[in-house]
């Protein structure tokens, strides 16, 4: 373009100037050398060149030229065309070029750009720079074919000279002379001597000739040019980069790119990994939109990068070769050199995926088409990389949405990006930024499916990559920790703890970074805390101590939180200082021989001083000396400390207990005590007077007489023995004894028989008559015991020997007693708050419950599952607490309890769990027992087999609770854990402290290696209310039932099945790595069904297992119970590949417990809240399972419903027996819902249906309307408010359904089924008159919860009044609509008279606006002629719908 410009301006500049300056130089400028050498007789070449302006020259001189280039060829041509000798002129020029190039000296020279001549001052008008002689010649049109031949005739002379002097190639030159020509006289012929050319030169010509074809051919040759570059590309692969280099710069017909592209993907495989950046981007840039998704998937498919890196293995095994040879730097550049192709590659991808969206596009669909694990290849994730990191917003939201998606489903896996971390860590360098973004965005993702991901993306990163990445890693990680939302934060720092473990050294450069996080610990749950200090004092105090610069920052945070005379810092100083003596006290291992493994001495005293200081810090508030307590328990359970450490520790623990809590039985107890002390509960066969006891009672007495002293007099705190300090010490002593003794107990054995000192549990039933002072004391005493029981039972629960089991058994019945005498003693003692039991949680000061609101307190707990009502007294077995009076006492009072609990019901337990200590989940083992059934027992009520051990039906429903509680924590994944705004005053993890120390894996095989055990015990529930069926003739409430028993087994069968629910509703089954567990668990229940179910396939699984669960369905004792049951029936259903296979069974089983009639074992119907939410979910599932919703719907509403009108009042419909009146919210509810879930999923209607299509959903849109119908109407019958506020709801989303979906339908129909559609709209008007008086109602009433929903379906009814109008406008049927008035009437349809003075404004379905033209608002009605249809002013027009019922 530049030569083309430059000749126009000299043309420009006016003809005359320039000839006269050509005269000037021919009469002047002429050489003042020797002209010897030239040819004989001036060759014509030689004499039109002079005259024309040019001069040649010899030896190393270039060629002179005095004109501009132009002039020089319009004067060559002038002089040709004037000589005499025209045409053949032409060939004596060109023989004399030849000769003249015979010498390659002069050849060069002619090559060479020519130079202006300087000799007079003027010459400064020839531009400065010209083209060579050669290129000036092959512009003149009439030379250009002949001297084109001359040019390609020498070519091969120099083919295989190298580079002469100065580096100047003359093939190159040569070719070079053919580019950008203004015209090509002969491109046909050209291009074909080009072609031959290339047959014959070597390579470098070849690739000269191939990469300047573009720029030398004219457009018409291109696709001929292309197909014969595309042949030659399948013969050489030497040649795929400049051919491809070539065709991308031709202009080609979309069909032939499409061939030579198709042509370039097969050679794929075949290219050398340096061209491969150059085929792809060759592939990607020749893409149009229609066919961007096919070619990306084929070189998604084709593109091996896992063949273009060595594995590091041999990377490094070929290092060390090539290192013994000369070459000792050789394979480093190896691989890097494959690292820097795959790096273009990526280049190439990367800059048309953001020049072109098509493709961005396409990349994305291809990625998210792969829907099988082993399919996703290492690009795939490279891509996604890619995609993130363009600016582009759209492809960095679908790259993070296409992740999020492919990580939950399970489809790329940490494998994978181990792999792509491995092998290509210095290509993914460059995508750090996006790799840092996608793993902050992954972490705090709600799902729990990504966080992992999230994570492994941040440890891979600071693993593979330069400290600057570590460092952002680092700083991120922080980061998320202080932000204090609660999965956030633990997977981050199990992240730095994992990076403190792997990579120490590295981490020690950022330990200040994590430090920095001791500032944001208010935020930070205890369990958290613990985590911070466990990965600081292990960068701080670990073996390797890299991290030692900030151990003094870490004495003086501790030493600073210790003591403060705040709980929380003195609690976090604490939680650090036992943290801080694990990583300094964790047994060494040898390094080397000479050393012996074990901890230096100066680290001993530093351990010891720290325990001291702890110690003597706690020793003033036994909250503070209890944490303390549970913390080293805690450490000495979950690490291994050095011998020398752990001997510290347990030194003294024993005696101290023993000191502290123990006294011996024999002279009576002295000391003035609230109530008598009484030593209960022993378990010791031989009354031997050397017997101990705890001594419970005293203490507690001490305690609360020592908090009234310090409360009047400023007494200075000291040591005291608090009873809260009773259970932690325990707990800490047994597990100091077991790690010793290597698990055997047998030093403190007497401790889980052994009495307390407490009180005649007698006084419970004389409540009234105490004090508020004693009857706080009697509640404080029943806490500490069952608190020291629990523990007790934490302790012994894995001892073997049958007689320990027996006496754990004991101390289980021991627990559910207590807890019942609890429950009444808080009844008669509101405003009490309990000793605290679990020292870790949040502040505990705040606490305060009421027994007037234990509702409250269930919410507030989280669990939101049903507990079974109070006062769960234990079962028979309870009863044989041991051989003493007490026993007898107790067997005596049951009668009267159950009177009075009928006449004072107890305080449900469920608000006060976090005042009980922590079952471990090893204490659940006990299920693994067999249950206690009446059978067994003789009729004096004591068992004839004792020798096994067995639970009572009070003990199951205790372990079952406690077992649900721990699964829904750690099983139920929370749906977002962020943190509320006003953080709630009570924390959910509080009681769970050991549990959270599981991962939910551990929890889940836990679970299904209790399956067994789980399934025998729901097995004899089943054969336990069988049993009672067939003795009461098919009767519940019998007059052999027992109240109490019915209730714990009917408690105990739901909690089973929630149990098992929960277990097989965890979301870590859908991972593929938890595949075998739930195979395993669904086999556990296939195989109680049959025998030898370990080759089925996991569908035939869920089928036996299904199968199973369907038997226990004539057993179920209540409704709430039913409910479980088909929870976890569909749950089952859900584990395998086809849920809808049971969809009807689920159906029908719903089905038959909704017409089912529920009573209790006392013979009343079941009736109150909880009854009508099981109800509510129960009705859900049936209509949400069944085949047909709209018949279903039409079935209840059309005959159940009437049925129940016309019963007596207390009685129940005959066909739905759980539809009675107090029950008809909770189905009208449902129904309406269900009814408008469904017509959403009524396909809108499309111009293109056929008759039939249309026919059959309009039939769907007749039955939804006709239901809808019949629900509004029975507003007439049930007008209670919660009843109109359930109607105006769902009526307004039903309408908004109709206007969205059904009007479409209607427009395309109308012509074909006129009828249908006019009966469908009167049946709907019908309806939405209705709603209109209900309008008025709501505003007569003026009850905002009405009122709140009538402006927006006022504005619903408005828009169906004008849709009906555009549909008669679009059917050229305008004049069938007519305006009436509606008057505001109530739900009796009596006119409202308040609103008449204001005219009748307010009108059918529209909001109250004046229309244009004065006329009053609109009714639409479809009619044949008017006058048939045309309601009058005066007329009532509700006489339409009255007779609809």
């Amino acid at each position: 373009m530049m030569r083309k410009k430059r000749r126009s301006c000299v043309d420009k500049e006016g003809g005359p100037t320039a000839t006269t300056k050509a005269k000037k130089s021919r009469s002047t400028g002429r050489p003042p050398k020797d002209p010897a050498p030239e040819e004989t007789n001036q060759s014509v070449f030689a004499v039109f060149l002079r005259e024309a302006g040019v001069t040649l020259k010899q030896g190393g001189t270039s060629n002179e030229i005095a004109v501009d280039q132009g002039v020089f060829q319009k004067r060559i041509q002038k002089q040709i065309q004037k000589s005499p000798r025209y045409p053949g002129i032409v060939q004596e020029f060109i023989s004399g070029l030849e000769s003249h190039i015979e010498d390659s000296e002069r050849f060069r020279n002619c090559l060479l750009p020519c130079v202006p001549r300087l000799s007079d001052g003027d010459s400064s008008c020839v531009s400065s720079f010209q083209e060579s002689l050669l290129r000036m010649l092959l512009g003149i049109e009439m030379l250009q074919t002949v001297i084109i031949n001359a040019l390609l005739e020498k070519l091969p002379e120099f083919m295989f000279d190298g580079a002469g002097d100065g580096g100047l190639s003359i093939p190159h030159t040569i070719i070079n002379q053919l580019k950008w020509l203004d015209r090509i006289v002969d491109s046909k012929e050209l291009a074909a001597k080009l072609m031959e050319l290339v047959s014959v030169a070597p390579v470098e010509v070849q690739r000269d000739i191939i990469t300047s074809l573009p720029e030398i051919l004219e457009d018409c040759q291109h696709n001929d040019i292309a197909r014969e570059l595309n042949s030659l590309l399948q013969e050489n692969t030497q040649l795929t980069v400049p051919i491809l280099d070539a065709l991308s710069s031709l202009n080609l017909s979309s069909s032939l790119l499409t061939e030579v592209r198709g042509a370039v993907m097969a050679t794929l495989a075949a290219v050398q990994l340096e061209d491969l950046p150059v085929v792809v981007k060759f592939i990607l840039h020749s893409v149009s939109a229609p066919d961007a998704y096919e070619v990306v998937c084929n070189l998604r498919k084709k593109l091996e990068l896992e063949q273009c890196v060595l594995p590091p293995v041999l990377q490094a095994s070929q290092s060390r070769i090539q290192s013994k040879g000369s070459a000792a730097s050789g394979s480093a550049p190896a691989a890097g050199s494959s690292q820097d192709s795959v790096t273009l590659t990526l280049d190439g991808i990367k800059s048309a995926v953001r020049f072109q969206k098509t493709i961005s596009e396409a990349w994305l669909k291809a990625i998210e088409s792969v829907d099988e694990e082993e399919d996703h290849k290492v690009i795939d994730l490279l891509v996604l990389f890619i995609l993130h990191s363009t600016n582009a917003n759209q492809s960095r939201r679908g790259a993070e949405r296409v992740l999020k998606v492919k990580v939950r489903t399970g489809l790329i896996q940490e494998a994978l990006l181990q792999r792509t971390f491995r092998d290509y860590a210095q290509v993914m360098r460059g995508y750090f930024p996006s790799i840092l973004a996608l793993a902050q965005s992954l972490l705090r993702s709600p799902d729990p499916c990504l966080v992992p991901f999230g994570g492994h993306m941040y440890r891979h990163s600071f693993t593979a990559f330069d400290s600057y990445c570590q460092q952002e890693v680092v700083g991120s990680l922080v980061t998320h920790v202080c932000s204090g939302v609660g999965g956030e934060v633990d997977m981050a720092l199990e992240l730095l703890c994992g990076l403190v473990t792997e990579k120490p050294s590295e981490m020690s450069l950022y330990a200040v970074f994590v430090k920095g996080i001791l500032d944001y610990m208010d935020n930070l749950t205890p369990q958290q805390i613990r985590r911070l200090f466990q990965l600081l004092s292990r960068l701080a105090f670990g073996q390797q101590q890299q991290g030692s610069h900030i151990q003094d920052d870490m004495h003086i945070v501790i030493r600073k939180q210790l003591s403060s005379t705040v709980p929380k810092y003195k609690r976090i100083g604490i939680i650090g200082a036992v943290m801080i003596i694990g990583s300094m006290g964790a047994s060494r291992l040898k390094v080397k021989e000479s050393q012996n493994g074990s901890i230096s001495q100066e680290t001993l005293r530093q351990v010891t001083g720290l325990l001291e200081l702890v110690k003597s810090s706690s020793e003033s508030s036994p909250e503070a000396a209890a944490l303390y307590y549970d913390e080293l328990a805690n450490l000495i359970l979950s690490s291994t400390l050095d011998p020398q450490v752990q001997e510290k520790i347990g030194m003294s623990v024993l005696d101290d207990f023993q000191v502290d809590f123990v006294v011996d039985l024999g002279p009576a107890i002295s000391g003035s005590f609230p109530f008598t002390p009484t030593v209960m509960y022993d378990l010791e066969e031989e009354q031997s007077q050397q017997g101990i006891a705890i001594n419970l009672l005293p203490l507690l007495a001490k305690d609360i007489q020592y908090k009234v002293e310090q409360k009047n007099q400023t007494k200075k705190a000291n040591k005291r023995v608090s009873p809260l300090c009773l259970s932690p010490f325990f707990r800490l002593l047994r597990l100091c004894e077991e790690k010793q003794h290597q698990g055997n107990l047998e030093e403190i054995d007497a401790l889980l028989g052994c009495p307390l000192v407490l009180t005649d549990m007698g006084v419970v039933e004389k409540m009234e008559s105490l004090s508020k002072a004693e009857r706080e004391f009697l509640c404080s005493l029943l806490f500490n015991a069952i608190n020291w029981f629990r523990e007790v039972v934490n302790a012994f629960c894995r001892q073997t020997d049958t007689d320990m089991k027996m006496k754990v058994m004991t101390r289980l019945q021991n627990i559910t007693y207590l807890q019942t005498l609890l429950e009444r003693a808080l009844a008669g003692t509101p405003g009490y708050v309990p000793p605290i039991a679990n020292f870790d949680g949040e502040s505990t000061d705040a606490v305060t419950l009421s027994s007037a609101a234990p509702a409250n307190k269930a919410k507030k707990d989280g669990t939101g599952k049903k507990r079974k009502a109070p006062g769960k007294n234990s079962s028979e077995s309870s009863s044989q607490l041991d051989e003493s009076t007490e026993a007898e006492k107790t067997q005596q009072e049951q009668p009267e309890k159950e009177k009075e609990k009928e006449t004072r019901p107890g305080v449900s337990l469920v608000s006060y769990r976090q005042f009980f200590r922590e079952l471990d989940t090893e204490v659940l083992n006990v299920l693994q027992c067999g249950l206690l059934s009446r059978s067994l027992l003789d009729s004096e009520l004591h068992t004839k087999v004792r020798e096994e051990v067995l639970l009572g039906p009070a003990e199951l429903v205790f372990l079952l609770e406690d077992m649900l509680r721990k699964l829904e924590f750690s099983l139920t994944a929370a749906p977002a854990k962020r943190m509320p705004f006003f953080k709630g005053r009570s924390d959910k993890s509080v009681g769970f402290s050991h549990l959270q120390q599981k991962s939910s894996k551990d929890i889940a095989s836990f679970c299904v290696h209790l399956l067994p055990a789980l399934c025998s015990h729901l097995e004899n529930c089943h054969n336990h209310f069988q049993t009672l069926l067939s003795e009461n003739n098919g009767v519940v409430d019998g007059p052999a039932t027992d109240v109490q028993e019915h209730q714990l087994m009917s408690s105990a069968y739901q909690l089973l099945l929630q149990v098992l629910n929960t277990t097989f509703s965890w979301s870590g089954f859908s991972q593929p790595g938890q595949r075998s567990l739930l195979k395993k668990a669904l086999r556990v229940l296939a195989e109680r069904l049959k025998e030898g179910s370990a080759e089925l396939t996991l569908e035939q699984l869920v089928k036996d297992s299904f199968e199973y669960l369907t038997n226990f369905r004539s057993t179920v004792p209540s409704l709430s119970t039913a409910l479980c049951l088909s929870q976890l029936l569909s749950t089952v259903s859900e584990r395998g590949g086809n849920p809808a296979a049971y969809r009807e069974q689920t159906a029908s089983l719903a089905k038959r417990f909704l017409s089912q009639e529920w009573v209790t074992a006392s013979g009343e119907k079941e009736r109150g809240n909880k009854f009508n939410e099981a109800l509510h979910s129960l009705l859900s599932i049936y209509l949400e399972h069944v085949n047909d919703v709209l018949k279903a719907v039409e079935e209840i509403a059309g005959e159940g419903i009437p049925e129940l009108i016309n019963a007596s009042k207390d009685e129940s419909s005959a066909s739905w027996p759980t539809l009675s009146r107090q029950t008809f919210l909770v189905f009208y509810k449902v129904l309406l819902s269900e009814l408008e879930k469904a017509v959403r999923k009524i396909p809108a209607g499309k111009v293109s249906d056929n008759t039939e299509a249309q026919s059959e959903k309009l039939l769907t849109w007749n039955l939804a309307v006709r239901d809808f119908h019949i629900l509004v109407n029975l507003v007439k019958v049930f007008d209670s408010r919660l009843v109109l506020n359930a109607c105006l709801k769902y009526g307004r989303l039903f309408l908004e359904s109709f206007l969205k979906l059904g009007m479409p339908l209607l427009d395309n129909s109308f012509k074909r089924h006129k009828e249908d559609v006019q009966n469908l709209l009167k049946t709907f008007q019908l309806s939405t008159r209705q709603l209109h008086h209900m309008c008025g109602h709501s505003k007569i009433q003026q009850d905002t919860s009405l009122t709140n929903h009538v402006p927006a379906l006022k504005k619903s009814l408005e828009l169906f009044v004008y849709r009906v109008k555009a549909m008669l406008m679009l059917n050229n049927c305008q004049e069938a609509f007519w305006i009436g008035n509606l008057k505001n009437r109530n739900l009796k349809g009596e006119e409202i008279l308040s609103q008449r003075s204001q005219g009748s404004e307010d009108e059918d379905e529209e909001e109250e606006q004046p229309l244009p033209q004065d006329q009053s608002e609109d009714e639409a009605q479809e009619t044949d002629s008017e006058e048939s249809k045309r309601v009058n002013i005066d007329e009532d027009p509700d006489n339409i719908t009255d007779d609809s019922d």
